[in-house]
């Protein structure tokens, strides 16, 4: 398929992954658990639900503006895979994909051949952990182990730390680790709290991700305390969902949390990192987060040290649009295969 050569679509487009780096923030040290401030949370659903629904309403980017917006978010992709049936070869050709995520032709076409770009990190369950590094050694491109008894968090409290420490000697840099949800639907903050701070000290230098499986709270309110429960206790993203759960990620329920890391960064000047996952397969969604994101926490929010999409075929969307956007034309899926 011919291609056309255009000039670069993002200005100035720093496209290379930034990992766990802290940039310009300060890593969050965690603060006491202060109840009298979750006692008083409160989540109006009705008004999320309006502040959501005008983002569908607005006209959306196109042409080379949504070619930069997609490029960006493939920066800040979580390229996963969690399957039962994976194999060293299959996590292999995954880590290949995210070294190289756009076919070379569509980034030549779009003026962008010369610049490095990568997805943000490559999650993978802790038995994959050695051959993700193996793979992507020498390049800046984290591993992420998903960890604590996922997707579940039910296994014993002894058995989840020793799966922390574990993955982390294996050369994870960021570890996904899932609360225990029960703590939230008893109200059980000091637990939760305890159990967060307890795999953060796990971690060490490694970055804990927070999974709050907000599809399992019950209520807006719960994912709001819980979020800030988690930031308190050291947490340094917070993440909706393992995927695994009936309801996933969607934009209701990232509103609640970011709008909790603008009340914690308000409070203490610390910047945490969003990361929903579940159901985000369509470059079209994609924008969706990235222009929340941006109304909402502002440019920081949009580089891979403070937000990530957890996705396995999101990917493979976004390098469709982007042929879309050079030839004029959408080809097959499996054109653009993912490992």
């Amino acid at each position: 398929m011919s291609t056309t050569t255009r000039k670069p679509v993002v200005h100035h487009l720093d496209v290379k992954s930034h990992g766990t780096s802290a940039g310009d923030h300060k890593r969050n040290p965690g603060t006491e658990l202060n109840l009298d401030w979750i006692d008083h949370i409160q989540a109006n659903l009705s008004a999320v639900e309006r502040r959501t629904k005008s983002l569908g309403g607005r006209r959306s980017v196109k042409k080379q503006w949504q070619a930069g917006w997609l490029l960006r978010a493939i920066t800040c992709m979580d390229l996963t895979t969690l399957s039962g049936d994976d194999t060293p070869g299959r996590v292999r050709r995954l880590c290949a994909k995210a070294k190289n995520p756009v076919r070379r032709d569509i980034l030549d076409a779009l003026g962008m051949g010369d610049t490095s770009l990568t997805v943000g990190a490559v999650c993978v369950y802790h038995e994959m952990v050695p051959t993700a590094v193996e793979a992507l050694k020498g390049a800046d491109i984290p591993v992420a182990a998903v960890s604590t008894g996922f997707p579940h968090g039910l296994s014993p409290m002894t058995q989840r730390v020793k799966e922390i420490e574990a993955s982390v000697k294996a050369g994870a840099k960021e570890i996904d680790i899932v609360i225990t949800r029960g703590h939230v639907l008893t109200q059980n903050w000091r637990a939760l709290y305890d159990e967060v701070a307890r795999f953060r000290a796990a971690c060490g230098e490694a970055h804990l991700k927070a999974i709050l499986a907000t599809g399992e709270l019950a209520t807006m309110r719960n994912v709001a305390k819980a979020s800030m429960v988690a930031m308190m206790a050291g947490a340094d993203f917070i993440k909706t969902s393992t995927g695994k759960e009936s309801t996933n990620a969607n934009l209701d329920v990232s509103l609640v949390m970011i709008r909790m890391i603008r009340a914690y960064l308000e409070e203490t000047g610390y910047k945490i990192g969003y990361k929903p996952a579940g159901g985000i397969s369509t470059a079209k969604d994609s924008l969706a987060y990235l222009v929340l994101m941006k109304e909402e926490l502002g440019n920081d929010w949009l580089k891979p040290d403070l937000f990530r999409f957890g996705a396995s075929s999101l990917l493979g969307d976004i390098e469709r649009q982007l042929e879309h956007f050079v030839t004029g034309h959408y080809s097959a899926d499996y054109r653009h295969p993912m490992a």
